[in-house]
């Protein structure tokens, strides 16, 4: 599919080091892409304080906003006493159809919450997941994890609507032909699990939309054996931290043990590629962050701890799925089973 000129809405002011942060990354990103305009959202005079530290960047417009939505805040309360928060305000722009898309390394559940609230959810979709990619043990696969975050407890229907969405994903994102899909379980029977998975597996069974090839366990997320595997939020976002944190220590280590020696400081030197390619395979700032999934817009949340590598690779993730379509596809494939379109902010 050709790639057409898009527009990003970056929070600037969210993350811990925004906004320097963001407006590297919004720079890096602008260079490299040459059909993506970034529009920094946020404090203008912080924004433009960071723009005047890079005087060859390219000219990145600014969108006004007042405030962010603090990390101890309560999401959906907060972003109704902070109307003009930048998270907020970009959403809107992405609802006005002044943007394509929406990058942010702020508070997820405001995020979420903003996304909802502003863009409204898919119909057929009761809630929206956070999909993340991992690596895996063959250096030409990767696999889609979802939910990581967005849904801490979920009903065995929600679990299927995030088999179909990541499926959509992995086929049109990650060029795979027939995404495996995998339910994250404790053992490899269906009858393994507590009620909700035996009951998910059932469902995934049953969906022919999907290509369900079984339960995975934990030793197989990584296997490279399936293209997209699902859960709750709950084991979702606790697998996500637990695999950048091992990612970091093996890159640490690496960078310990190898210099060791004579013998160490010459294989390093030699090893230099294999090193950068390992820890390019590994390193979670390659994706950028992950796509929420089940929203009428295109939505990338990334870590707190972004960096402007991080944040430019975000924002080529979001320019992604903008030239792949990947909210209509969903829509598409959902649309038959819509259900009404409540809100769902305040649960069931």
């Amino acid at each position: 599919m050709a790639s057409t000129r898009a527009r990003i809405a970056l929070d600037a002011m969210g993350g811990d080091d925004a906004p320097a942060a963001m407006v590297a990354g919004a720079i890096a990103a602008q260079t490299e892409l040459e059909d993506v305009d970034v529009l920094l959202v946020g404090d203008p005079a912080q924004i433009q304080a960071c723009l005047d530290r890079h005087p060859n960047a390219p000219k990145l417009e600014i969108i006004p906003a007042e405030g962010t939505i603090e990390m101890h805040e309560e999401p959906l309360g907060a972003l109704r006493r902070k109307p003009k928060a930048s998270i907020n305000v970009a959403m809107q722009l992405v609802k006005d159809g002044k943007a394509d898309a929406v990058v942010s390394a702020g508070h997820s559940g405001a995020a979420m919450a903003a996304a909802l609230l502003r863009l409204g959810r898919s119909r057929g979709i009761d809630r929206p997941a956070i999909a993340a990619v991992f690596p895996t043990n063959r250096a030409d696969k990767s696999v889609v994890i979802l939910d990581v975050g967005a849904n801490v407890d979920c009903r065995p229907k929600y679990l299927e609507q995030f088999a179909v969405m990541g499926s959509i994903y992995s086929q049109y994102v990650l060029d795979v032909e027939s995404p495996k899909v995998g339910l994250l379980n404790i053992g490899e029977e269906e009858s393994k699990g507590n009620e909700v998975a035996i009951k998910a597996h059932e469902s995934l069974q049953q969906n022919k939309n999907i290509n369900f090839v079984g339960n995975a366990e934990g030793r197989d997320v990584l296997s490279g054996d399936f293209d997209v595997i699902v859960c709750d939020g709950f084991v979702g976002n606790i697998l996500l931290k637990f695999a950048e944190a091992v990612g970091n220590i093996v890159v640490q280590m690496l960078k310990e043990e190898l210099p060791r020696g004579l013998h160490g400081k010459l294989g390093t030197a030699l090893l230099k590629p294999n090193l950068q390619r390992l820890k390019k395979r590994i390193d979670a700032a390659e994706h950028g962050g992950g796509l929420l999934l089940g929203v009428e817009g295109v939505c990338i949340i990334s870590h707190g701890s972004s960096d402007a590598f991080s944040i430019a690779n975000a924002i080529r993730l979001a320019k992604s799925a903008v030239d792949k379509n990947v909210i209509d596809r969903i829509q598409s494939s959902t649309r038959d089973k819509a259900p009404p379109k409540e809100s769902i902010i305040a649960g069931d």
